[in-house]
């Protein structure tokens, strides 16, 4: 769920009270683990970093990141599924972010 969607349901509370939506968007890769590495492969704008806090567009996979020493089905509890992927959109171009994450989707 994204806060800054009109169709998401927390919506109209996320609009009285925030001044914006942030720039972090999470989304869940079919096919997991071997998915997930190759999309991370692929990026060529977004690093990899455990922390999301910057200018640059930034990646994080939680798996094998923030919480590689969470067991499986923890991680799965939590909503931590081995497809996650975790965005934080930086300050570039929004063209050139948009042609990265597309040619990295193909």
């Amino acid at each position: 769920m994204y806060r800054g969607l009109e169709t998401d349901p927390y919506h109209p509370i996320a609009k009285k009270y925030f001044r914006g939506c942030g720039a972090v968007v999470s989304f869940v890769l079919k096919g997991g683990l071997e998915k997930s590495k190759k999309f991370l492969e692929k990026v060529k704008l977004f690093h990899c970093a455990v922390s999301l806090g910057s200018v640059e567009s930034l990646a994080e996979y939680p798996v094998t990141m923030t919480h590689q020493g969470v067991p499986a089905e923890i991680r799965k509890q939590l909503g931590i599924d081995d497809g996650l992927i975790r965005l934080s959109i930086g300050i570039e171009n929004i063209d050139d972010i948009i042609a990265d994450l597309t040619q990295a989707l193909e």
